[in-house]
């Protein structure tokens, strides 16, 4: 397993920026933005980090800029941790066998969410190519939110 990113919401892109950025000194890595999703995704990372999250995209923070104005309450601003994992079945069927609710489970083989016990979101995504879909991800609902 390793650290990829902390994502964190904000309400005014420009200003995150200057503060990160400008203030902070992080480095802009990626952008992306998404016309039908309406938001723009911003990945920063330190300077002695540059080079590392360009190659590995890690690590790094993610800023989530949505388009739409919305209020961040509870703690919603702070998105989640990210880490690639070398076998997100096997990872994701530990946590549920240990009890772990996974709001949304792997039904791509690529991607799945589940919350620590003070309900940070926890996103895990597999290493290298996506897994073929398989039982019982492929079918499983979300639960909750992530």
């Amino acid at each position: 397993m390793r650290y990829l990113h902390t994502m964190v919401r904000v309400k005014d892109l420009d200003a995150s920026l200057h503060f990160y950025c400008d203030l902070l000194g992080l480095k802009e890595i990626n952008r992306y933005d998404n016309e039908g999703g309406r938001f723009t995704l911003v990945f920063l990372a330190a300077p002695e980090d540059e080079e590392r999250a360009k190659k590995e995209k890690a690590p790094m923070v993610e800023l989530t800029y949505n388009w739409d104005t919305e209020d961040y309450d509870g703690g919603r601003n702070f998105g989640h941790l990210a880490y690639v994992v070398d076998d997100i079945y096997a990872l994701c069927e530990k946590f549920q066998n240990a009890g772990v609710t996974i709001n949304r489970p792997p039904r791509d083989g690529h991607m799945a969410f589940v919350r620590s016990p003070d309900n940070i979101s926890i996103e895990l995504l597999q290493k290298g190519d996506a897994l073929a879909p398989q039982e019982p991800w492929a079918s499983m609902e979300n639960t909750g939110s992530w």
